[in-house]
């Protein structure tokens, strides 16, 4: 299976940071967010990874290069200086994707899930959910028994990491965000899901930074730690 990393967004955010380093490339723990993604989807199997670049993309790409050094093979898909948005982008890199399923993940987050998935995923989309943190406390998607709903009482975040079947892109065009195309594909009853109850982090902020350099800097001084994050704990 294929990886994609979304990592063509603005990261208005963490400006004025981010007017110069794009947020992939913002270092947590002694290495860029991006690397903690490629080092895992190493750990996990995966050899081929598409990264789509828009703003300061070029960084992004001479600081990664062909991946040899993290013993990936990566691949590009430039969107040009306007990002796509997350589903524009993901249709965008659809001819390096293939016509198998591929996993998706945001560049943006951290999260200690071993990126295994069912095989075959036997719907349009199989996405990881987790619990709501504080700074989105309603969650985007009910969960029941392993299916994602739009409605319900067991409502829990996307997580950013999910495996998609190209069919479910057939009909998206130009600029698009990823979240209406599941939600139309939820009322299709045509996604699953997993509730993972691990360490995540959205980095959309300094403050969600600090946390996770902090949970991070934890584990390294007391590795057998089972402590969850502030984000998912219960």
């Amino acid at each position: 299976m294929k990886c994609m990393l979304l990592s063509a967004g603005l990261g208005k955010r963490m400006r004025p940071l981010t007017n110069q380093v794009p947020k992939p490339l913002i270092r947590l723990a002694g290495k860029s967010l991006i690397e903690h993604h490629l080092a895992r989807l190493k750990t996990a199997g995966y050899k081929e990874v598409v990264i789509n670049l828009s703003h300061l993309g070029d960084s992004i790409q001479k600081k990664l290069g062909d991946g040899g050094s993290y013993g990936i093979r990566i691949q590009y898909s430039h969107e040009g200086e306007h990002p796509l948005g997350t589903a524009g982008g993901i249709v965008h890199a659809l001819p390096l994707l293939g016509e198998r399923p591929f996993l998706v993940i945001s560049s943006d987050i951290w999260c200690d899930h071993p990126l295994s998935f069912p095989d075959p995923v036997h719907e349009n989309a199989h996405l990881i959910l987790v619990n709501n943190p504080a700074h989105h406390p309603d969650g985007d998607f009910a969960y029941e028994s392993g299916t994602a709903c739009t409605t319900g009482n067991n409502f829990l975040t996307f997580s950013g990491i999910g495996v998609f079947k190209p069919e479910l892109f057939k009909t998206q065009t130009g600029e698009n965000q990823l979240a209406p195309v599941l939600r139309s594909a939820i009322n299709q009853s045509q996604v699953t899901a997993d509730h993972h109850t691990g360490a995540w982090f959205d980095i959309g902020t300094f403050e969600r930074l600090f946390e996770a350099e902090q949970y991070l800097k934890n584990q390294t001084k007391n590795p057998t730690s089972s402590g969850k994050s502030p984000a998912t704990s219960e």
